[in-house]
């Protein structure tokens, strides 16, 4: 049995879960809505303020999507109730980040500012000009748009200069030594 998949996802107050034909799950929120389909062969049933997923046989495929499933199932309840949140740190002289309007304005050493558009689902906060926050319901949503926003300008392994996450560890290259005679 998954150690993952037999857990039941709690249901907090305020959340309402439907579950239609084919796995087709949507959970509302105080955060928003998120529906998503799931694998129609694993099944779903809400048992109080729990949900419980049970697959239909020990084959390996099985195995494997019963622990994703409910790994699914959780962070959709998790988005709804809290929400998700990545931090962006931008390191370097003259690198910093601005928003305006619903974009952000990036300056990280190219000849021209970047620009990145908000999307549906997501918001960008700029508390400091070397710091970016992104945050949003749909933890999927928020993870790809903080690695397109860090994809501008990846950390380099010289001097670090570049955006990167604010928990990451940039590994760290010694440059040039002076010429041996």
């Amino acid at each position: 049995m998954s150690r993952i998949g037999k857990m039941p996802v709690a249901v907090p107050a305020g959340v309402e879960v439907t579950i239609a034909d084919g796995n087709l799950v949507t959970v509302k929120g105080p955060k928003g809505t998120l529906t998503q389909q799931l694998e129609p062969s694993m099944t779903i049933r809400q048992e109080g303020a729990e949900l419980l997923v049970s697959r239909p046989n020990d084959e390996k495929e099985n195995r494997a999507l019963h622990g994703l499933t409910r790994a699914l199932l959780h962070n959709m309840v998790v988005g709804v109730t809290e929400g998700y949140k990545k931090s962006l740190e931008i390191n370097g002289v003259g690198y910093r980040a601005a928003k305006e309007g619903n974009k952000l304005i990036l300056t990280i050493g190219y000849s021209h500012p970047v620009e990145v558009s908000e999307i549906p689902g997501i918001t960008i906060e700029v508390p400091q000009p070397n710091q970016i926050v992104i945050s949003g319901c749909d933890k999927q949503m928020v993870g790809q748009f903080a690695a397109e926003v860090r994809e501008k300008r990846p950390p380099e392994p010289y001097k670090g200069k570049g955006i990167k996450y604010t928990d990451e560890v940039i590994r760290r290259k010694v440059g040039k030594t002076g010429a041996k005679k």
